[in-house]
């Protein structure tokens, strides 16, 4: 499997337990159903290494998982710190105006006034927060997702339009 045909849903924390059970952290682009997942991909070496699920407890945004063929605490300690990926064709349909954050990575942004600012980095989480990040020049530009900056999303011509208020670009 290759990565760039994956999302990231999360990360193996640490061990949990004698069992070889793992605590992970879910990502907010995580599905809703992380509980009913048969496999998933963990990040070994640049490599996607398939891990079948035996049985998940999930608690707020974390979930402790016992994969098959992982069995003691030094098994668990040998995945631990692995991205967890899935499918991109296995995720739901982002609905008008709405995004996963790996989707507008490249995105161009364009401001109203001050014409085009660059292309987003990232999608970057600050607490309850998404922040577009771009660079403009050697300046690094976080615009809040969740704000009235941003006019429009063009997934087709891979465009941002935003209408930043005056002074933002000088803070």
């Amino acid at each position: 499997m290759n990565i760039d045909s994956c999302y990231k849903i999360g990360l193996v924390l640490k061990p949990h337990g004698l069992k070889g059970e793992v605590t992970v952290s879910i990502d907010a682009d995580c599905p809703n159903d992380f509980a009913t997942l048969d496999a998933v991909f963990l990040s070994s070496n640049e490599r996607l290494v398939p891990y079948f699920i035996q049985h998940v407890s999930v608690r707020g945004s974390k979930a402790f998982v016992k994969f098959e063929d992982v069995d003691s605490p030094e098994g668990a300690e040998e995945i631990s710190k692995q991205a967890i990926y899935l499918p991109k064709t296995a995720r739901p349909k982002s609905t008008r105006g709405e995004f996963y954050d790996d989707e507008i990575t490249g995105f161009e942004v364009i401001d109203e006034t001050a014409g085009t600012l660059g292309n987003v980095t990232e999608v970057m989480q600050a607490g309850a927060n998404r922040l577009l990040v771009l660079m403009q020049g050697e300046k690094e530009v976080l615009i809040p997702v969740n704000s009235p900056f941003i006019l429009s999303i063009n997934k087709s011509k891979k465009r941002i339009s935003v209408d930043l208020p005056e002074g933002f670009l000088d803070i």
